[in-house]
């Protein structure tokens, strides 16, 4: 089965590939000329996931998926959330994504989170929505120097080590990324 994945980040990119198997080959837009950056101007993790997949599948005609995912802060209502990739503001800086976090978290009680993912399927001309996620808490300083993105902040409820911390097998396995891929394949193979 071919799919496209609408994402310019190599690292989904991996993950995705790593959770689908090789009975899915995946491309990306980029594998058919579009690079410029994928909107994502909704306010919801779905809306911005959908929004993705409709630009993607409007210009290729393709089967086609999108995600986005965000961290969910319990002591900031659910910040960053869906602006988790601008938390900081524009241009897009992770590095003072993670300041803004670690500041406004400086005296926090409570440092649980999760990290959220919802998947938009463009299949056959129909949409499907699929959601992961997984709990854990925010660490005060950053631990581990593989992953991307918040990583080596967030340690996985029932674990000690952050994401950035922990084999790509063995994250791939427990990620919010993983969980709604897995439905994802699961959908694809009936």
């Amino acid at each position: 089965m071919e799919l496209i994945f609408a994402t310019n980040n190599l690292h989904k990119l991996q993950e995705a590939k790593a959770i689908l198997g090789a009975n899915v080959a995946l491309s990306t837009p980029a594998d058919f000329g579009i690079v410029a950056e994928l909107p994502e101007t909704q306010n919801t993790l779905q809306g911005n996931a959908l929004q993705k997949a409709r630009y993607v599948y409007e210009r290729l005609h393709c089967n086609c998926f999108a995600d986005d995912t965000g961290l969910e802060v319990t002591f900031l209502n659910g910040a960053p959330g869906v602006h988790s990739a601008r938390y900081a503001g524009e241009p897009r800086d992770m590095e003072a994504n993670k300041r803004k976090l670690l500041q406004e978290l400086q005296h926090a009680p409570n440092r649980s989170a999760q990290f959220r993912t919802v998947i938009a399927l463009i299949y056959n001309d129909a949409e499907y929505i699929f959601e992961g996620k997984v709990e854990g808490s925010i660490l005060a300083d950053e631990v581990g120097a593989a992953g991307f993105g918040y990583d080596g902040f967030f340690v996985p409820q029932g674990y000690t080590q952050t994401f950035a911390q922990m084999p790509a097998g063995e994250k791939n396995r427990i990620s919010h990324r993983a969980d709604a891929l897995r439905k994802l394949a699961q959908f694809l193979e009936k």
